[in-house]
């Protein structure tokens, strides 16, 4: 009788355990993120037959989970890696505008004078040696262009499996984005947008388009949009598709073990051209993550520290890098609106990881000048978005309050850089 109660235990238990782990299967399956894919020569994969590291956890589950359910900070957060990348083809190679002369001047040693000007600057020959990524006239073809474009066929392929891969009728690709909640739409476009206004043109061209199904543009795929239940008329973004992308690991000035990014020659004479430019985009994003209180990248990594002390080591969330050496950015759901809302759980990370650098482009910082002292970033913003975009009515725009929120970190920054001014500029 004794065995038969030990054997009945033993199987209540197994039974108990087999549930958990397939509620835990379950849940894991609805939060999963299908990662970007990149091509590589010979259409081999990074990562075909290599077993998923589980042993990483992240606090990006956050952003898969609608926020009633979000469980708070303070809490362990338990959850497999979802930062590695997996392979497959896009549309096109990257865009990028400059010569022959200056891809081969990006790739040797510091030749042409000294990496820093004016005490905080990066000097003006690498400024000039950095193309820009994305035109402003290159975006706006082909935002008229993919207005019109019918969608032919949606598939996973662009983070959570809430977003799509779009295939145009002329076979070019799009990243669908539906979004949790509008938030994440709303943020993902009013970023771009203040991206446009700061002169950042590491982001791929984005449009808005309403689901409908009488629309043209959808009519194609409307039984896959009926399968995914995206609600009619619904707002999304789609941005453009981009290949024969890599991924990018944190610069050893920035990592946790780094005293920062200061304009020391000693230590900056020793990079080669293609290093310091790629540093120089860093330090563009690190000022546009901290204005728009993007977590999803850097600040993600610093917060995965206190259990995962090497996550710098691998590829950085939404981050990307061309043959050439040109940093993309990408999936900024989580900039402005809803990065602002959270405001709070991330901001001592935002504030180290911008205390960390004191070294920035001359240009963007004559756009933050600019802004703070016109003190219309809301205004000047708002009348971009609404010129470019036909469906902004429909989006919406900041709150009075994240517009107040906006500004206020436009001057605080503008502040950091003048103490970085007051610190460097007499070496």
């Amino acid at each position: 009788m004794r065995a038969v109660s030990a054997n009945l235990l033993a199987l209540l238990f197994l039974g108990a355990l087999a549930s958990v782990f397939y509620i835990w299967s379950a849940l894991e399956t609805r939060l999963e993120r299908h990662k970007r894919r990149f091509s590589v020569p010979g259409g081999g994969s990074f990562h075909q037959g290599l077993p998923v590291d589980l042993s990483a956890k992240t606090f990006r589950v956050l952003l898969a989970v609608p926020p009633a359910q979000r469980p708070h900070l303070g809490g362990r957060l338990e959850a497999h890696n979802l930062t590695d990348q997996t392979v497959s083809a896009g549309n096109r190679d990257y865009h990028v505008n400059g010569d022959n002369k200056r891809s081969a001047q990006r790739g040797g040693p510091v030749k042409l004078g000294s990496p820093v000007e004016d005490g905080i600057f990066w000097s003006e020959w690498l400024e000039d040696l950095l193309p820009v990524g994305f035109t402003e006239e290159y975006a706006r073809t082909w935002r008229e262009r993919a207005r019109t474009r019918r969608v032919v066929k949606l598939e996973p392929g662009c983070g959570r499996i809430s977003n799509q891969l779009a295939t145009f009728a002329d076979g070019t690709k799009a990243c669908v984005r539906y979004g949790i909640n509008a938030d994440q739409v709303q943020g993902e476009t009013l970023t771009y947008y203040l991206a446009s206004l700061l002169g950042i043109t590491n982001l791929p061209p984005l449009i808005l388009s309403q689901l409908s199904g009488d629309s043209e543009q959808w009519a194609a795929v409307k039984t896959r949009i009926d399968g995914l239940q995206w609600s009619d008329r619904a707002v999304v973004s789609l941005t453009e598709w981009v290949s024969n992308l890599t991924g990018v690991i944190t610069p050893a000035p920035l990592r946790q073990e780094s005293s920062g990014l200061h304009p020391v020659l000693e230590e900056l004479w020793n990079k080669t051209t293609a290093e310091l430019l790629e540093l120089m985009q860093w330090t563009d994003l690190i000022i546009f993550d901290y204005l728009t209180a993007n977590f999803d990248r850097l600040v993600s990594n610093l917060f995965s520290l206190q259990w995962d002390s090497r996550v710098m080591e691998r590829d950085t969330n939404n981050l990307l890098r061309t043959p050439r050496g040109d940093l993309v950015f990408i999936d900024n759901e989580a900039g402005l609106v809803h990065g602002f809302r959270v405001l709070n759980m991330w901001e001592k990370y935002h504030s180290t990881v911008l205390s960390s650098v004191c070294l920035f482009r001359k240009r963007t910082t004559q756009r933050v000048a600019e802004l703070h002292r016109r003190r219309d970033s809301r205004k000047r913003l708002l009348e971009l978005y609404r010129d470019s975009e036909p469906l902004s009515l429909e989006l919406g725009f900041l709150s009075d309050e994240h517009a107040g929120v906006l500004q206020d970190r436009i001057d605080r920054l503008y502040k950091h850089i003048l103490h970085c001014k007051g610190k460097y500029s007499q070496l």
